[in-house]
């Protein structure tokens, strides 16, 4: 047999080897939903979180969404990470453990602060630039403040600033890791309704940076 006949068989084994094993893999998948149920979204922790912690921005892209049998998945388990925003954990959560509705509460006030947040917001924290006049009379300077998005230029032009969210509580806000000089960030803490905060959260991935302008 030619080198060029054994090749043509040997690939043709391979792609019959191949189909079969499709078709196992089809068939097991179909018993396995018949078994276990059709597959549904739950959130998986990526990391530990420990008792007390507000889930925030950081810790959100830190959830996992996974599909997992609906017979293994528990009751009340999350269906997507955003439904945490702004909870704290009642407990310790450990990493690869189901995130629970149940082990999150909503909890008013940051630092010690009194709530007064209606019952559509939520402390979310991000990150913002020029924040030095706030910082300068201590957190919580201004009680609103108007959250301003400047995006990165498309092309030759400059990029587009929009008021990302008006008039929001501003609830703490403390130096970054930089300190407190010209240029550098703050954690600014905002009581925010979900879909300010997902658009925020969005805005501290493409913007070119995020601002507070006071009195808002």
């Amino acid at each position: 047999m030619s080198r060029r006949r054994r090749a043509l068989l040997f690939l043709a084994m391979a792609l019959l080897a191949a189909g079969a094993a499709a078709a196992i893999a089809a068939g097991y998948g179909a018993s396995a939903v018949r078994g276990y149920g059709p597959l549904r979204p739950v959130v998986v922790l990526a990391a530990d979180v420990p008792a007390g912690r507000r889930i925030g921005p950081a810790q959100l892209r830190a959830l996992e969404l996974r599909r997992v049998p609906e017979r293994f998945a528990p009751p009340g388990a999350l269906v997507r990470p955003e439904e945490a925003l702004g909870l704290v954990a009642r407990a310790p959560l450990p990493a690869g453990s189901y995130l629970m509705g149940a082990q999150l509460e909503v909890r008013h006030g940051v630092r010690g602060r009194a709530g007064g947040l209606g019952g559509d917001r939520r402390p979310v924290e991000i990150m913002v630039s020029g924040a030095g006049a706030l910082l300068a009379p201590g957190p919580g300077a201004g009680p609103r403040v108007d959250v301003v998005v400047t995006t990165e230029p498309s092309g030759a032009g400059p990029g587009r600033t929009y008021v990302a969210a008006a008039a929001v509580p501003l609830l703490a806000l403390s130096p970054g890791p930089e300190g407190s000089g010209p240029g550098t960030t703050a954690a600014a803490t905002l009581g925010l309704t979900r879909k300010q905060a997902l658009r925020l959260i969005a805005a501290e991935s493409f913007a070119r940076k995020v601002t507070l302008l006071p009195g808002g």
